[in-house]
């Protein structure tokens, strides 16, 4: 399979300077970090992709010799991402203390790269993870919405790139870790001498100290700016539901891994429908004599008002279903029903009229009680409901 080219990999023209290059290189290494994409074996070659690329553009004789041989100029010197030697990945990781200030090192969980595991010098810094709460009426939990939000978060300092220092000439390789981060112990005990590796106290685990420190960030790397976010929200959401953002989070201080955004759904209550799962529930009441001769009412749905009929002799608690008008599952699989609830209005107080009325109706046989055996069994059905 033929190689890439390295300007493409990187997504800089051929005329980019050495910084543009540079800076091209660390999106990509961030975007496909091992620790951010583990498991994933096309991110993996993709970051190896990215450091071939930059191992060669970053470095003016084997950029000169690639600009005029292509890969058959600079074989030599990047056979070792694609063909077995050269650099492995403890080279690629190393290579990355003058890129992102000597503390982006290597992993102790990260196999399968030059023939099995290897002392890690320290995991990648990654931002802290925010939580926002999204308020969503029935409508856009129905047919899904696009919400933009203001978030303050920390941001990657635009002055240093990130790094805290002034310029790429304000570090100083750590005098107590000798750049690699972590210092060695050895210790003697009754079982012999005992080696224990730790963070180094000085540094941090950054490899480098920074000698003059960005005036805009303070040497942190990172500044406290508002964002404004657009959050996708797919239909059929629920209450108390997270969704993550990946990378929309808190900026790691002076590099690394952005964290995340979670986003936390509280659903606004509707003024008639009620939510049960991917099915709605309207109460609908009607009148006595609208029950025992039949008529045709609006009702509420999430999609505007419709037209039902109501049989003549309906009895109260009896329910129509309306298929497909409730809610949409999360995952699109299908929709729920409209459940209409119907209950029969008894007047609570009656004219003197109205009550002669009723009680000359009340002498026919046709208004008394004569529940079939369904109706009967009421009691059980409720129970089964409970």
């Amino acid at each position: 399979m033929a190689k890439r080219d390295y300007y493409e990999i990187l997504g800089v023209s051929k005329n980019a300077s050495k910084e543009e290059i540079k800076k091209a290189y660390r999106k990509q290494a961030l975007k496909y970090h091992p620790d951010k994409n583990q498991g994933d074996k096309t991110a993996e070659g993709k970051f190896k992709e990215a450091a071939e690329a930059y191992e060669v553009l970053s470095d003016e004789n084997k950029r000169q010799r690639y600009d005029q041989f292509g890969h058959a100029g600079v074989g030599g010197a990047s056979s070792g991402f694609g063909g077995g030697g050269g650099m492995t990945m403890d080279d690629i990781f190393s290579s990355f203390g003058d890129i992102f200030g000597g503390h982006f090192g290597g992993f102790s969980n990260f196999g399968g790269f030059g023939g099995g595991s290897r002392p890690s010098r320290q995991r990648v810094n990654k931002g802290s993870n925010l939580r926002v709460r999204v308020k969503l009426t029935l409508q856009e939990v129905a047919k899904g919405v696009e919400k933009k939000i203001k978030v303050k978060k920390y941001k990657e300092c635009s002055a240093c790139d990130g790094t805290g220092a002034a310029d790429t000439h304000s570090f100083s390789t750590c005098s107590t870790c000798n750049g690699r981060g972590q210092v060695t112990r050895v210790s003697n005990t009754f079982l012999g001498q005992m080696q224990t590796t730790s963070v180094c106290p000085q540094c941090n685990g950054e490899g480098k100290i920074i000698t003059k420190k960005c005036t805009h960030c303070y040497g942190e790397g990172i500044v406290k700016e508002e964002e404004i976010i657009s959050i996708k929200i797919p239909a059929g959401v629920a209450e108390g539901m997270q969704l993550s953002l990946n990378g929309k989070g808190n900026a790691a201080r002076r590099g690394g891994i952005n964290g995340d955004l979670l986003v936390i759904i509280e659903e606004l209550p509707h003024d008639e429908l009620v939510r049960d799962e991917n099915n709605l529930i309207y109460n609908l009441f009607v009148s006595v004599p609208d029950a025992a001769l039949g008529t045709a009412v609006e009702i509420p749905t999430v999609d505007g008002k419709v037209k039902i009929k109501i049989d003549s002799g309906t009895q109260s608690g009896k329910i129509l279903r309306l298929r497909g008008k409730g809610l949409p599952d999360v995952n699109g699989y299908h929709k729920g029903d409209l459940l209409v609830n119907i209950n029969v209005w008894i007047p609570k107080t009656l004219s003197r009229e109205e009550a002669k009325l009723l009680e000359k109706l009340n002498t026919s046989p046709n208004f008394k009680p004569q529940p079939n055996k369904s109706e009967k069994n009421i009691f059980h059905k409720m129970r089964d409901m409970f």
